[in-house]
């Protein structure tokens, strides 16, 4: 090896380095994180068509908790559909807005079991291929209480099949950088709704 192909090998490094550290700066580490578990979330599919349901599809209304007992009937249905307990979604609905379905968090999340959207704040979010929410429904569409717990649903169940275990799904599902805080949250209240 001359001289200038030695000089060459540092030179390589160094523009690698510098390639990662743009990027660190283009998709901070915090960012990262929440973008790129967006895209493995999503279901490639369309949305399916909501349910049509009524309140006296709802087996079991008081073992639901205050504010999400006149979403039951919906819950049921769709939980079904999706081959998930029911009271597992009314525990995300739960801790997630508390039966509220007009309620956008301060991330962008939009209503009952507040998935983020494509537009709005969650436009803004992301990842290596572009927008993280590019594939997901409109805030319009997500404020809609039978399309927003459809389209939870759906995503949580599509979540615990791809990762083996509630507690897994719950916390890819939930907030990204608080560890296992909302998957134990969510799930001890699952346990004490089937008590």
């Amino acid at each position: 090896m001359n001289g200038a192909q030695k000089a060459i090998i540092p030179g390589i490094i160094l523009s690698c380095l510098l390639l990662l550290s743009l990027n660190r700066l283009v998709n901070p580490p915090g960012a990262a994180s929440a973008a790129t578990e967006a895209p493995a979330t999503e279901i490639n599919e369309e949305p399916d068509e909501p349910l049509e349901v009524t309140e006296s599809n709802c087996r079991v209304p008081d073992q639901y908790p205050p504010g999400i007992t006149e979403w039951c009937g919906i819950i049921e249905e769709n939980a079904q559909h999706y081959g998930i307990d029911p009271l597992l979604v009314a525990a995300v609905m739960k801790v997630e807005s508390g039966g509220q379905p007009e309620v956008i968090s301060s991330s962008g999340a939009v209503g009952l079991m507040q998935v983020m959207p494509r537009d709005g704040i969650a436009a803004g979010f992301q990842c290596i291929n572009g927008p993280c929410f590019a594939g997901r429904p409109t805030i319009t569409e997500l404020k809609d209480p039978v399309f927003n717990i459809m389209y939870g649903t759906r995503m949580l169940a599509g979540l615990i099949e791809r990762h083996g275990s509630i507690r897994e799904a719950l916390k890819s599902y939930g907030p990204y950088d608080v560890d296992y805080w909302y998957a134990d949250l969510v799930l001890e209240l699952f346990e004490s709704l089937k008590e």
